[in-house]
């Protein structure tokens, strides 16, 4: 099982965390959190890096069904999404949601299964759309 749905794009990284958002809602998820990290860690522990966001994405109706199947779910909500510009290449920009399936996998909760196929479909059209 691979640990992201993801895709890789040659644009500016703003330009890309504004057509992510944009693709999430198209989806159902709303972003609840932001995390700049190149930032963070330059304010905290002065460390330089590439830019680096973390989006906390949710789907009001998907968080419930995840929730109401299994209380301790919520540990793993919201779905992040991680948009970064590549080290390697300052002209690429990765974008990675977490496979949904990982929550059924680390939680060993068959009740889940549902809500992790349809959370995947979800993200992976906002992936996808990313594309075009």
């Amino acid at each position: 099982m691979t640990l992201a749905l993801a895709t890789t794009l040659r644009a500016p990284l703003d330009d890309v965390v504004e057509r992510t958002r944009a693709a999430l809602k198209e989806q159902g998820f709303g972003v609840l959190t932001e995390i700049d990290m190149q930032a963070t860690l330059k304010t905290k522990i002065d460390v330089d890096m590439e830019p680096y966001v973390i989006l906390g994405a949710c789907n009001p109706p998907l968080a419930h069904r995840a929730v109401s199947a299994n209380r301790q779910i919520g540990l793993l909500l919201p779905c992040n999404v991680v948009v970064r510009r590549d080290p390697e290449d300052s002209g690429t920009v990765h974008v990675e949601a977490m496979n949904p399936q990982l929550m059924v996998q680390v939680a060993e909760d068959p009740e889940l299964q549902p809500v992790a196929d349809e959370a995947a479909r979800r993200l992976q059209a906002a992936i996808d759309a990313l594309g075009s």
